[in-house]
């Protein structure tokens, strides 16, 4: 089987579910034969590798331990899914402490054993700051760093689709910036359907409120209808962010991008914007869209000021004003 690279992947967090769905998502689209399986629980992580030894993908140079130094050292790419899961009745921002602590050791193993590591995709809650605490810790540039964000625009997309009664990729130019959380903002001014703008399907506003909430509470309702938090859709865009990081086929649904942008007016944060992903890393634009969107924006942006601040009072982070001394590419 012909592989997109050989290089070094690892998966952090890999003896869990979204962890052992990412396995099988890279050596089914191709990416790299040669990935190293890391975890702290070492029944979950051996048992994953044992079943990607069972699926018997030709070519498959599979590894795993428990030890961060032989799974960080070499690696060229790196996903993380190594944090607490949210359970029924948590929000994102619950995770806060316990999973930004783990991402400054995450991001400290990166510094320390894979300092020329190209692309880290990092994809446990809440997203935006852990994301941020792996950036700052470990001493990358914020293009070889991103967080998911795509799958509140992909849970748009579908809210959109089954309304106006079309598949799904026939809805085009629907995203959600800003966090990844209770306070992301939708904007679906310019989303196309079947090639004819949105506003043509005249949805009520009373619906329109209904289908943003969803979006929202999207991973919410997995919860409710699974018993547990998603894992099958978080695994296949983080892998596919990773792809466009490889060099194959560019991502471009919103990832999260750290901005520190003064014609955006958001400073220092990790937050989704409108990117790519491709083999020179994250590259983003200024948000567009009508006055409420942008308000909507706003108010996201001063939910992550909020959260990336109390990291600070937590002692997770060092004040903004010290980020260069850890991270001279801040």
């Amino acid at each position: 089987m012909a592989f997109l690279t050989n290089e070094k992947l690892v998966i952090v967090g890999a003896g869990g579910a979204i962890g052992s769905n990412m396995v099988q998502s890279v050596l089914m689209l191709g990416l790299t034969p040669n990935i190293c399986l890391y975890d702290i629980f070492e029944p979950g992580v051996h048992g994953v590798a044992d079943e990607m030894a069972h699926c018997a993908f030709p070519g498959a140079n599979i590894s795993w331990t428990t030890n961060p130094a032989e799974a960080f050292t070499g690696a060229k790419y790196i996903i993380s899914s190594g944090g607490a899961p949210r359970k029924e009745g948590m929000t994102r921002e619950d995770l806060l402490k316990g999973n930004c602590q783990i991402a400054a050791e995450f991001g400290d193993n990166i510094k320390k054993y894979c300092p020329d590591v190209k692309h880290v995709v990092v994809i446990f809650n809440p997203a935006d700051v852990t994301a941020l605490t792996a950036l700052i810790h470990s001493g990358l540039k914020p293009n070889q760093l991103t967080s998911l964000a795509a799958l509140d625009s992909t849970r748009l997309q579908q809210q959109i689709a089954m309304q106006c009664g079309v598949q799904q990729d026939q809805v085009t130019d629907c995203y959600t910036y800003g966090g990844h959380g209770e306070q992301m903002a939708v904007f679906a001014s310019k989303a196309k359907v079947a090639g004819k703008p949105l506003s043509e399907y005249n949805i009520p506003a009373d619906r329109w409120a209904e289908i943003k909430q969803a979006t929202i509470q999207g991973g919410s309702a997995i919860i409710k209808l699974r018993g547990r938090s998603s894992f099958q859709s978080p695994a296949y865009q983080a892998v596919k962010m990773i792809e466009g990081a490889m060099g194959g086929a560019e991502f471009t649904w919103p990832a999260g991008c750290y901005v520190n942008c003064d014609k955006c007016g958001f400073k220092n944060v990790m937050m989704a914007m409108p990117s790519k992903i491709d083999k020179n890393g994250v590259s983003f634009t200024a948000p567009s869209g009508t006055a409420e969107e942008m308000a909507d924006l706003a108010k996201s942006y001063e939910h992550l000021q909020k959260m990336r601040d109390e990291l600070v009072t937590l002692g997770i982070i060092p004040p903004v004003s010290e980020w260069k001394t850890m991270n001279p590419n801040l």
